[in-house]
């Protein structure tokens, strides 16, 4: 069990059912859960720990190794934990309680992102039944539409509280969807809204819940099945048809296999690689059905670009669409290592535009309040408060006497 970084981030799985969404969270946490061609074979929702990639910066420094305490690093690879959840299928009308849509609904509340798994070979329709003819397109509108209808339910149903206030009421009404002040402020200056005396429209309210979950829960779509004939057309019509989303071929169940596989040596494989190698061991002992299996494995992820897609979904969400980056406090920066000589152990997850001021509170509030300044390891130089913090940066953090 790891301690996760500062910034403790969730993403939250959503789409409709039998898409392959707990093939994708068992892909991407190694949690067993249940997994079966059926809607609704997840009701409960799944709570997991999964991993961004980057390359460790004991790399660039030309160490041997590093010390992990609360992230791991794989053969160069840094990994760093966040959680991710994945709840129950959602069908039409999801925000009305069709299929216990609103209670999976209220489960994400808390999510930074989505990660939304779309069935792209096209053959199951929006409530998880086979089909042969099924548009993946509309099954990013339906979800679109669901969650937006679901924040307008959430203002519809406190508007009594905050009618004929101003915004500071709203905000207070809105926290728990992470919809500060001046992000209500910026969407009714967008849409020209009125932020004293509120008397919005039914019109007004759907439009203001729109631009919020546009805001606040950004969709990363994870094309799964890319490996089922027919997905490829699929795939092309998905990315014509959305222009503006980023969209992720993946094969889940190939995730399952290869990690599975690398967890019992059988092969050498870092979540995220574009192929793997066959260990020693296993080379000699496979019989020929389970080498077919590694082959048809290795087919499998070497056709796509992003090798499974799992993982490229998750670095895609975390670091373009949420805007976070790693950064690596030390205290001794011609050793990259704290008090005890533990090379590079933490890692912490920060929004892009963090101060180093702000990093150091993050790390401990009394370093900011005693903050001087820091020494950036990789240039060797000092930066002041001010100085924003960059993916990859190691940075010794100078504090004065209490």
């Amino acid at each position: 069990m790891f301690i996760l970084p500062s910034y403790c981030m969730l993403l939250g799985l959503v789409g409709k059912p039998n898409s392959g969404k707990s093939s994708f969270f068992a892909g991407a946490t190694l949690v067993d859960v249940e997994i079966a061609n059926r809607p609704f074979t997840t009701i409960n929702p799944n709570k997991g720990v999964t991993y961004v990639r980057q390359k460790c910066p004991h790399v660039d420094f030309g160490l041997k190794e590093c010390n992990p305490r609360n992230s791991k690093c794989e053969g160069g690879v840094r990994l760093i934990p966040i959680n991710i959840i994945d709840v129950a299928g959602l069908v039409p009308d999801a925000h009305l309680g069709k299929g216990r849509g609103n209670a999976f609904l209220s489960d994400l509340n808390q999510a930074d992102a989505f990660i939304q798994v779309v069935d792209v070979s096209g053959r199951t329709d929006l409530y998880g039944n086979e089909s042969e003819q099924s548009d993946p397109g509309d099954e990013i509108e339906f979800l679109e539409k669901e969650i937006t209808y679901w924040i307008m339910g959430i203002v519809k149903k406190n508007w009594g509280k905050v009618r004929g206030k101003n915004i500071d009421s709203l905000a207070e009404m809105l926290s728990g969807l992470r919809l500060t002040k001046q992000r209500i402020e910026a969407i009714a200056d967008k849409l020209k809204l009125a932020k004293e005396r509120l008397a919005w429209t039914d019109e007004e309210m759907l439009s203001f819940a729109d631009e919020a979950r546009k805001m606040t829960k950004p969709i990363v779509i994870a094309a799964n099945k890319f490996d089922v004939p027919g997905a490829a057309e699929n795939l092309a019509k998905l990315r014509e048809r959305f222009p503006d989303m980023l969209i992720i071929p993946t094969c889940a169940p190939a995730e399952i296999a290869l990690r599975k596989a690398a967890q019992k040596g059988v092969i050498k494989y870092t979540p995220g690689d574009k192929t793997f190698e066959l260990s020693e061991a296993a080379a000699s002992s496979l019989d020929e059905k389970q080498k077919a299996g590694i082959a048809s494995l290795k087919k499998i992820i070497e056709s796509n670009e992003f090798g499974t897609g799992v993982q490229k979904v998750i670095d895609a969400t975390v670091f373009e669409y949420l805007g976070l980056v790693a950064v690596y406090p030390v205290e001794d920066e011609h050793k990259f290592s704290n008090n005890f000589g533990h090379v590079l152990p933490d890692t912490f997850l920060v929004p892009k535009g963090t101060t180093a001021l702000e990093f150091a509170g993050k790390i401990h509030t009394d370093l900011a309040e005693r903050f001087i300044g820091a020494i950036n390891a990789r240039t060797r130089m000092r930066v002041g408060k001010d100085y924003l913090v960059q993916n990859g940066d190691v940075l010794k953090i100078i504090a004065g006497g209490k």
